[in-house]
């Protein structure tokens, strides 16, 4: 297995200590900073695949991280905070995030969601799609998806997206004119039982739709089905 580098970034260095505990006991290397600044550094300089980051820190907080980040990285986002009220996880979803964890948290339920998020970025199980009959190309008007290398293209153009939106972005292309609600989406993408899906996915639909640049175009790609959900029409 090759090595996985985890950059855990918080203030606290006793959170930071038990996490590094238990990610390395899982095989990870684990890279610790006590600021966004830090953080930021060892990103720069240092093949990282997956990044912890707190929320609450002095100087630059994690929110602003996060959009520093996702500048110029996809590399999957799992934001950590005491404060558990929906728009603190609206906020750190919708700066670019893939997931959320607030604390006081189960370490072992942190580990899961770390390998959920690498097992999506690395392509640990490329074979799960051979079974599902799915195709790996997907052509649907002036879109286009390759499984293979998580390429989109949109009337020719390659837009970049976070491994969570091109699950999700591929799920409904793959499925044509099934609508799927916030509950299924979240289910097949993040692989785990609903908590909290409605706001989670929203707001992973509405990044997606963003970048896809849907407010400037009257043939929509992703329809909404006010009351049940989401689909992609052919």
């Amino acid at each position: 297995m090759p090595e996985i580098n985890i950059l855990v970034v918080d203030d606290e260095n006793e959170i930071a200590d038990l996490v590094e505990i238990y990610l390395v006991s899982d095989g990870y290397t684990v890279r610790k900073a006590s600021s966004a600044e830090e953080g930021l550094k060892i990103l720069e300089d240092e093949e990282i695949h997956l990044v912890l980051l707190d929320i609450m820190m002095p100087g630059m907080d994690g929110i602003q991280m996060c959009k520093k980040i996702r500048e110029t990285s996809n590399v999957p986002i799992i934001m950590l905070s005491a404060k558990s009220s929906d728009l603190d996880k609206i906020m750190g979803l919708g700066t670019g995030a893939d997931d959320y964890v607030t604390k006081p948290f189960n370490p072992l339920e942190l580990t899961a969601r770390v390998k959920s998020q690498l097992r999506r970025y690395t392509q640990l199980n490329p074979n799960n799609q051979a079974s599902s009959g799915e195709t790996n190309e997907i052509h649907i008007r002036s879109l286009s998806i390759n499984k293979d290398n998580h390429k989109v293209l949109i009337d020719d153009e390659e837009i970049r997206l976070t491994p969570i939106e091109f699950d999700i972005l591929y799920l409904l292309a793959s499925n044509p004119g099934k609508v799927f609600s916030t509950d299924e989406i979240f289910e097949k993408v993040w692989n785990e039982k609903v908590y909290e899906a409605n706001n989670t996915v929203m707001v992973h639909i509405r990044r997606l739709r963003g970048k896809m640049k849907e407010d400037q175009r009257q043939d929509k790609i992703i329809s909404t089905v006010w009351g049940v959900g989401y689909k992609i029409e052919k």
